[in-house]
């Protein structure tokens, strides 16, 4: 049987970003947060982009975003809505959002 490899752009990608609001902003992001999340769920790959509150730490939100390729998440990442909340979310963050990459225990 001849060996098969899986290029790096046909295999998934998982993201975790967090985001934390400066106080007195919480509602606002999670605004942004939510139109983010409405947009990208339409963008060809998407898996799965879902926001959800840290029950622990008021005011942060981890995202949850999952990708059928690397480039699904490339053109992702051009989309206007992608580019305009990033630009847009900056003065409401008490730090830089951060984004770890992950990966499904399967």
């Amino acid at each position: 049987m001849p060996h098969t490899t899986v290029s790096h752009d046909e295999t998934q990608v998982w993201l975790m970003p967090v985001f934390t609001a400066k106080a007195g902003h919480e509602a606002m992001l999670q605004e942004a947060l939510l139109g983010l999340q409405s947009l990208s769920r339409k963008d060809t790959g998407c898996l799965e982009y879902t926001v959800f509150a840290d029950d622990q730490r008021p005011g942060t939100y981890v995202l949850i975003e999952g990708w059928a390729r690397r480039g699904d998440l490339e053109a992702h990442n051009e989309e206007v809505h992608v580019k305009d909340f990033v630009d847009g979310v900056q003065s409401l963050l008490a730090v830089p959002f951060s984004v770890s990459p992950i990966t499904p225990l399967v």
